[in-house]
C-alpha cells in the first residue's frame, strides 16, 4: 500500500478510542457550529457493484471520494471504527431533510450532527433504488443487516461522542436513523437495524 494511504491504528486527540485514523482527502468541508445536538446512523457497501465482496474499504472509500460526500465515522463488519473526519468539520452525509421539532434545521442537519456509516445492506426493498431483485440476490446472506462487532463498536463510539457533545442525548430524538430525516430519499439504516442494540434512554 502506497504511503500516502497508509491506514494507521492511533489514538487521535478527539477520540479515546483506538480508531483506523484516515482523513478523506477533500478537507474544504465548512467547520462545524459547535452545537452537535445529533447523531445520524446510515449504513453503506459496494454491493451495487460487487455483491459477493461488498465491504472492500478502498472500495466504500472511493464511493464516497467519487460522491464527494464523508461521514465522521465508519464502522466495518468486524468492529473496526474508520475515522474519517474530524467532528469539528461539518460532513456531508446528510443532505436535504427535516426533523420534526428542529425547524432550523431544514436541509441544514450537516451542521448540527455527527454522521456515522455501518458496513451493511438493507433489505431487498430497501437496495431497490440501486439494485435489481436480481442483482441483490446475488449477495450471500452473512453480509446482509449487521453484525455483532457493530454493535459493540457503535455503543462504544456513541459513548465516546457523548462524553464531548454534551447536547447530543443517548435517545431517539438525538440519535436518528438517515431514513427518518429524509424518508423519500433514504431508506438507511433499515428495518434490519436493531435499535435495542444500542441502549438509548427514554426521550
Amino acid at each position: 500500500m502506497a504511503e500516502s494511504k497508509e491506514i494507521i491504528k492511533t489514538d487521535f486527540t478527539e477520540t479515546k478510542l483506538p480508531v483506523i485514523k484516515d482523513f478523506m482527502p477533500n478537507m474544504n468541508f465548512v467547520s462545524q457550529s459547535n452545537m452537535q445536538t445529533h447523531i445520524v446512523l446510515h449504513f453503506i457497501s459496494n454491493a451495487a457493484n460487487n455483491p459477493e465482496n461488498p465491504y472492500d474499504y478502498e472500495d466504500i472509500k472511493k464511493i464516497l471520494i467519487d460522491y464527494n460526500v464523508a461521514p465522521h465515522y465508519m464502522i466495518d463488519r468486524k468492529g473496526e471504527i474508520y475515522f474519517l473526519l474530524p467532528e469539528t468539520r461539518a460532513a456531508r452525509h446528510s443532505g436535504k431533510g427535516k426533523i420534526e421539532g428542529y425547524t432550523d434545521y431544514d436541509d441544514h442537519l450537516n451542521e448540527y450532527s455527527i454522521g456515522i456509516e455501518l458496513m451493511a445492506i438493507g433489505t431487498e426493498a430497501e437496495m431497490q433504488q440501486i439494485m435489481s431483485s436480481e442483482h441483490y440476490k446475488k449477495i450471500p446472506a452473512e453480509h446482509i443487516g449487521y453484525t455483532e462487532a457493530q454493535y459493540k463498536a457503535l455503543n462504544l463510539l456513541i459513548d465516546d461522542i457523548l462524553a464531548r457533545n454534551k447536547r447530543i442525548k443517548r435517545d431517539r430524538v438525538h440519535i436518528i436513523g438517515h431514513d427518518e430525516y429524509a424518508p423519500d430519499r433514504k431508506t438507511d439504516p433499515g428495518d434490519l437495524f436493531n435499535w435495542d442494540k444500542i441502549f438509548l434512554t427514554a426521550e
